[in-house]
């Protein structure tokens, strides 16, 4: 019985696929305990308090309705407390934005009717540790300056918002 004659070409290539399959294998295991490592820092790193989850997230914007803010106006203050209270939730509470993300997005516009009522609201989001970011308008068109227009609060869970905003009238 003669064994078979390889080509030294073949015995190359040979040793090349048996070499990227391990690579590839060694990478794919380097990567799988990178992800652990990252997923177990997020979690003993929550800035968060723990909430309870049944997948519905929101973002509410508290409008200061006794401004008599035109509708562009208040849709531009509204922008700009929806993208500064993602910016931030982004820094802080990433875990909580994804499942914003994931459940559509939700923001809500409601009113109140004074500056008083406003930071009430605020001091009552940020004692259940609920993500908020208050605009102050730059006083250019139709607010005098550093008026505080919008509140947003969240993203967080719909459960949570609505201890503090449930009872306020749709914008």
């Amino acid at each position: 019985m003669t064994l078979p004659v390889l080509e030294p070409s073949s015995l190359v290539n040979g040793a090349a696929i048996l070499l990227s399959f391990f690579a590839g294998y060694k990478y794919a295991q380097m990567v799988a305990e990178r992800n652990r490592e990252q997923k177990s820092e997020s979690c003993s790193k929550m800035e968060s308090p723990v909430f309870r989850d049944n997948g519905e997230y929101k973002m509410i914007l508290v409008v200061r309705n006794d401004l008599k803010m035109g509708k562009g106006k208040i849709a531009a203050q509204c922008g700009h407390a929806a993208v500064g209270a993602f910016q931030s939730a982004m820094r802080k509470i990433p875990h909580i934005v994804r499942r914003w993300e994931n459940s559509g997005c939700a923001k809500i516009a409601v009113k109140v009717e004074s500056e008083e009522e406003l930071m009430q609201i605020r001091h009552r989001a940020n004692a259940l540790q609920l993500s908020t970011c208050l605009i102050r308008d730059a006083g250019r068109t139709q607010i005098e300056p550093n008026t505080k227009t919008v509140l947003a609060i969240g993203p967080a869970p719909c459960q949570e918002v609505d201890k503090v905003t449930g009872h306020l009238k749709l914008l």
